[in-house]
């Protein structure tokens, strides 16, 4: 499967689970694996949270793959202005109604053809640096730089290679940058799915004329915050 058919068969896969997308985040149905499971989740969630919010007020801020708004509200309540874009119309309408009263620009666009009108003080993706194939990594940074307001900062979420991360009925997760996804209706999708190592995404980003710091929670997620430098431009 070539990269844009493999792209195209992740927007559809997303689309596809939007009404069951939170059950991964919330850790029920064949993501429950227990109760000290899911505490140590939420409890490595919300140290991410801090995180984030430490760098608020945001300003401008732009969320890239907002999804169905798991992270959207937080940037919202930090936020003057908030721009969500996804590439998903059912994932969009999820998150329009968990915030009803925010005030948020939401557009839908394929992330690997937008092109970023204005630039922000916060851009901000949560769990999609994984879902960006290799081929577009250096094309993908490139948006974000030119979304990005001179002084600005990078914040993003990821999984870790934790196979308890993942659905009980997917297969063993492995560095090959593809994974087969099973929704609960049965029906199977390919999708990207590259994991990092804190300290290899750092370096990678550092070459690209990015400073900051990439680490990593205890069991399930890696986190960053980076801004530019002048090297590489």
């Amino acid at each position: 499967m070539n990269k844009q058919s493999l792209i195209e068969e992740q927007i559809s896969y997303y689309r596809a689970r939007s009404s069951e997308y939170d059950e991964w985040f919330l850790r029920v149905g064949k993501y429950d694996r227990g109760e000290e499971h899911r505490k140590q989740w939420n409890n490595e969630l919300d140290f991410v949270r801090q995180k984030l919010t430490s760098f608020a007020p945001f300003g401008d801020t732009l969320e890239i793959a907002c999804g169905t708004g798991q992270w959207t509200q937080t940037l919202a309540e930090a936020s003057e202005t908030l721009t969500a874009v996804d590439s998903v119309a059912e994932t969009i309408e999820l998150n329009r109604r968990k915030n009803p009263d925010a005030n948020i620009t939401y557009t839908i666009a394929d992330i690997f053809e937008w092109e970023p009108k204005d630039q922000y003080d916060i851009i901000f993706f949560g769990f999609w640096l994984s879902h960006v194939p290799h081929s577009h990594f250096d094309n993908f940074w490139e948006t974000v730089r030119k979304a990005l307001k001179p002084d600005g900062k990078v914040f993003f979420v990821d999984s870790l290679k934790t196979q308890t991360s993942t659905a009980k009925d997917h297969h063993e997760l492995d560095d090959s940058g593809v994974v087969e996804r099973r929704l609960n209706s049965g029906n199977t999708f390919k999708i990207v799915k590259r994991f990092y190592q804190p300290e290899q995404l750092q370096n990678t980003l550092s070459a690209m004329g990015w400073t900051g710091e990439v680490q990593a929670t205890e069991e399930f997620f890696l986190f960053g915050n980076v801004y530019r430098t002048n090297k590489g431009e």
